[in-house]
């Protein structure tokens, strides 16, 4: 299986993931959730999924919310619209897809980064 045959199905968790985190103790959970998924990388992901979408969108989701608090981005402030959100999770999906054609052994974390940073415009 090839990680942008997953495109659509990794869009719905982008947006859905948390955009800003207030406390400290959310903060601290969200990066022990993320901990233990940081070490796939493009092809690692596809190979473990074996087809099931859900596994890398839950992977994905949390790599995502972990790099928008890192950034301390609110989407809120970059899409507020359901077609601005739509444009977004289309950008996000197309800079996840092009981070992973172009090195499969990448870091997914390190991709999904980059993806979050190139879709907002940053």
């Amino acid at each position: 299986m090839q990680f942008n045959k997953l495109g659509i199905s990794v869009c719905a968790a982008i947006l859905a993931a948390p955009c800003v985190v207030s406390a400290d103790e959310a903060a601290e959970q969200m990066v022990q959730d993320a901990l233990p998924v940081m070490h796939y990388t493009c092809a690692s992901i596809a190979e473990e999924a074996d087809g099931d979408e859900e596994f890398v969108v839950t992977v994905v989701a949390k790599m995502t919310a972990l790099s928008l608090h890192n950034r301390q981005i609110n989407i809120e402030e970059h899409a507020a619209t359901d077609e601005e959100k739509a444009q977004l999770r289309e950008a996000f999906i197309g800079a996840l897809s092009e981070g992973c054609a172009a090195d499969k052994d990448a870091l997914l974390g390190g991709v999904v980064d980059t993806a979050v940073k190139t879709s907002l415009g940053l």
